[in-house]
């Protein structure tokens, strides 16, 4: 489990094929604080340290991963936000993240808002994923609240602390994003739709 509170932007080193595997190798002042087998979330996505090496570590993305999450976009020095798993009795400061894509994204506006900025996303309706106003959404694991919330379309207002400590100074229009939607109201659409 994670809360979507972005610890560190990693510096993707080396990216490695083998067969449909990729395995991705990372810079992080975390990484002397990670150890085997650990979650770490990488824009939103859980994955499993395999290996450490000095401030590097890897983690290895399967053909599933790759198929519903943008990682299959990621090039040697992209940056990536990163969050360690939660620590039981530590405060919430965002929103119950499993760090299980959903689906992707699109950017579809960015615009600067006297201080802080407005993005705006579209996703594919297929899999029947909703927001709400004022509800939580998690992009590219970035714990936010919905400020417009429209038919498989939202809008959420970034802080410029946010901005500068993410990836989203990075974001533009057509950026393919990870989106995780809200657990509880996932379980909530199920629940009324099964009666």
């Amino acid at each position: 489990m994670f809360t979507g509170i972005i610890e560190d932007l990693g510096k993707i080193i080396t990216i490695k094929k083998e067969q449909e595997n990729i395995h991705l190798t990372i810079e992080s002042h975390l990484t002397p604080e990670l150890k085997i087998d650990q979650s770490v979330a990488h824009n939103g996505v859980c994955l499993t340290v395999v290996s450490i090496n000095d401030n590097q570590y890897t983690v290895t993305a399967i053909k599933e991963t790759l198929e519903k999450t943008n990682l299959h976009t990621f090039k040697v020095h992209d940056e990536v936000n990163l969050e360690r798993a939660m620590v039981l009795g530590a405060r919430l400061d965002g929103h119950i993240v499993q760090g299980h894509v959903d689906q992707i994204g699109i950017c579809t506006d960015k615009q600067e808002e006297d201080g802080s900025w407005r993005f705006s996303f579209s996703y594919d309706p297929k899999l029947s994923n909703v927001t709400i106003e004022k509800g939580s959404i998690t992009v590219n694991g970035v714990s936010l609240t919905v400020v417009n919330s429209t038919k498989n379309s939202f809008s959420v207002a970034i802080i410029p602390y946010t901005y500068e400590h993410t990836i989203f100074k990075s974001i533009q229009k057509d950026t393919i994003v990870n989106l995780e939607f809200d657990v509880i109201g996932k379980y909530v659409k199920r629940l009324t739709e099964a009666y």
